[in-house]
């Protein structure tokens, strides 16, 4: 199982505010209903963090309407003793 971090953008509008709330509320996903938003500080985002399989399965748990503004992050802790073993997890 691996760790994600869900992000899901929504308009810089208050109807389009209100209504990702209204969306996540009404879903009844425990997921959802505990997600953090940053629209008080004009960052129009809300994130999950979930323990789950996959990326996919971790994009499903957005209702359908608000995926193609999604981003699932896999998330990982490194303990480094140097700067140079990081290297490998680098793409570039």
């Amino acid at each position: 199982m691996s760790r994600y971090l869900i992000e899901v953008l929504h308009e810089n509008k208050k109807e389009a505010c209100e209504n990702a709330v209204k969306v996540f509320q009404t879903t009844g996903s425990h997921f959802l209903t505990n997600a953090e938003w940053g629209c008080a500080d004009d960052v129009h985002k809300a994130w999950i963090i979930v323990d789950l399989d996959s990326k996919e399965e971790a994009l499903r748990i957005v209702p359908p309407s608000l995926r193609q503004n999604t981003k699932v992050i896999t998330l990982h802790k490194y303990a480094f003793r140097s700067v140079e073993e990081s290297t490998p997890y680098h793409k570039t």
